[in-house]
């Protein structure tokens, strides 16, 4: 039998119930020396809650019930249309056809008795405890009775108890129940919390086929692959008798080519656990091969070789020309949550200047503070997130290409304030020194540069007359510059970029300096130095010069620009295995010519 009611002590949650139809009590009378009629609508406070109150009564009185349900050895007389008025399930039931529907006894299969009763009572009340040590039962329960209110009440109770912990158990259990919700929010709390989750009791007790969900996600927060293969030597190690069987299989969702082959040595190509199985050995040899043939990794590219978008690092674009004639935030781009936000400010204003990471740190080189053009080099470190000052360049310079080969970084060409630069010099980490090297063999402005496969490229840019499409390469080695074949569109204000070996050039534009509003382009042409030959690829979007260009992961990002009538927020990831563009997550605000670097994971976010 149900027990008494209590008040006392109970902590619930209460649920608005379904608006009660009540009666309008009319009352008409003839007022004496009054000559017109008048009708009056009478309605007693609370008179929906109050019946409730009343039939809740009846309820524990065990009066006036017409139904009685059955769950397991426990039995709960109730009213057919107080259940039916609280649940789908009860309506469908005693509204229809349906035997139970003519049954003074219904018998509820694999139902938890406590939770019948809560459920019962909040048909009554509309309000229900919910405790930790039964939400998960209740919830089930909730489901088969088709009481909405409460399952998305459940559900939001077992969000708030998220913990690595027990993730992957409520995970699983939202995906059981089929709460779309709860599995969307656990499953990214877990992918989240990756890191303190693998060292849980709760993944050591998974299943291959769970583990295997787990490690195909692309979305774990996690600094390196080598986390993952760790992840899943741990699960072995706990019962390797029986998981050795799937061993392989699992291995297959590691990215093998993306470890360092000291790695793969050391960890795998001997590891006991893999000894004797023949799909394992060829994940390694195809891991290896993708190291020792760099050339034909385009070829052996595949879902192995695309990384986890927590272990891309972060992109930064830093500053550029805004509405307000000048940004000098910093902002990061996180791929695995494709957003941007706030990372720092720069010390003062700069346009068309020269950015790169140098041993782990930001370096700014020259530039435009709006009225001069500058020589001055500044340094950021991501860890204390300060500012400090490096020797300045030999020669001031703004619309300069900076770039990194081997340690060294280079400034290359740019303009002075007087006139188009040919010159180049090189800032040595090391001695923390500016030296010349061997000049280009033409004046370029706005020129971009970028480094590939041990050498230096310099990629259009303009002189005093035109936009140049000619291309020239720097070998440090011979301390030479030789021409490259010539790209089909003059491009001024171009974005260079790298990616699996060739060289891109996206946008810019053809303007002379007598029409400076001429054509811009969406255009993008690709360099493959093997063959010496430039190709057109997929187009950007939108036509803009003056685009910031960085490659992500194994795509390359487009990052706002100029399209002749606003600083653009676009920003759009090239794919070169589907050749075309995706747009992602726009700049906070529209900036031209922002320095776009890419930052290693270390480090505040």
């Amino acid at each position: 039998m149900p027990s008494a009611r209590t008040n006392k002590g109970e902590q619930g949650i209460c649920f608005p119930q379904r608006e009660a139809s009540t009666s309008e009590h009319s009352i008409s009378s003839m007022v004496s020396n009054v000559s017109n009629s008048q009708d009056e609508n009478f309605r007693v406070p609370k008179h929906a809650e109050n019946s409730l109150k009343v039939m809740e009564e009846y309820l524990y009185k065990e009066q006036l019930t017409d139904v009685t349900l059955i769950a397991g050895d426990r039995r709960f007389p109730a009213h057919r249309l107080v259940l039916s008025a609280g649940s789908e399930y009860f309506a469908a039931m005693f509204t229809s056809s349906l035997r139970e529907s003519g049954q003074t006894e219904v018998e509820l299969m694999e139902v938890d008795g406590d939770a019948l009763w809560a459920l019962v009572r909040y048909c009554y009340t509309g309000c229900i405890e919910l405790r930790e040590d039964s939400v998960e039962t209740l919830l089930a329960t909730a489901c088969l009775l088709q009481l909405n209110p409460v399952v998305k009440a459940c559900c939001q109770f077992l969000i708030q108890q998220l913990h690595p912990s027990n993730c992957l158990g409520i995970r699983m259990f939202a995906d059981t129940q089929g709460c779309a919700h709860l599995l969307s929010v656990a499953h990214a709390y877990t992918t989240e919390h990756f890191m303190e989750v693998m060292r849980n009791q709760e993944f050591l007790l998974l299943t291959a086929n769970e583990v295997a969900k787990l490690l195909e996600s692309e979305d774990l927060n996690v600094p390196s692959e080598e986390t993952i293969f760790q992840a899943l030597i741990t699960w072995l190690e706990h019962d390797p008798e029986n998981r050795s069987k799937d061993a392989s299989k699992l291995l297959g969702l590691v990215k093998l080519p993306l470890l360092s082959p000291a790695f793969i040595a050391d960890h795998i190509k001997n590891n006991e656990i893999f000894q004797d199985q023949r799909a394992a050995k060829d994940l390694v040899i195809e891991a290896l091969m993708y190291h020792l043939l760099p050339e034909r990794k385009p070829i052996l590219s595949s879902g192995r070789t695309r990384p986890r978008k927590a272990t891309v690092g972060q992109l930064l674009a830093v500053g550029g020309m805004d509405a307000n004639k000048g940004a000098t935030s910093i902002d990061s781009y996180s791929l695995r949550d494709n957003s941007w936000k706030y990372l720092a400010s720069m010390s003062g204003r700069r346009l068309q200047f020269g950015a790169a990471v140098v041993e782990k740190k930001l370096v700014v080189a020259g530039g435009r503070d709006g009225l001069k053009t500058l020589n001055t080099v500044e340094c950021f470190d991501f860890i204390s997130l300060t500012w400090s000052t490096l020797p300045p360049m030999i020669i001031h310079r703004h619309g300069l290409g900076v770039a990194v080969l081997g340690g060294p970084l280079y400034a290359v060409g740019g303009h002075d304030g007087w006139s188009f630069l040919n010159t180049v010099e090189r800032w040595d980490p090391l001695t923390r020194q500016w030296s010349y090297i061997s000049p280009m063999s033409a004046q370029r402005s706005t020129v971009g540069v970028a480094a590939l496969n041990n050498k230096l490229y310099a990629v259009g840019g303009r002189d005093l007359s035109s936009c140049l499409n000619t291309v020239e390469c720097y070998d440090p080695h011979t301390n030479k510059w030789t021409p490259c074949a010539s790209m089909a569109k003059r491009r001024g204000g171009v974005g260079v970029g790298v990616l699996n070996g060739y060289l891109y050039a996206l946008g810019g534009h053809d303007a002379p300096a007598s029409n400076p509003s001429a054509s811009r382009f969406d255009c993008v042409e690709r360099y493959d130095p093997k063959i010496d030959k430039w190709t057109m690829v997929a187009p950007m979007s939108v036509a803009r010069d003056a685009v910031g260009v960085c490659l992500l992961g194994d795509r390359l990002l487009a990052i706002g620009g100029y399209d002749g009538q606003q600083y653009l927020t676009l920003v759009e990831a090239y794919d070169p295995y589907l050749d075309e563009w995706q747009q992602l997550a726009p700049l906070k605000t529209g900036r031209a010519g922002p320095c776009v670097v890419m930052k290693s994971i270390i480090g505040p976010a």
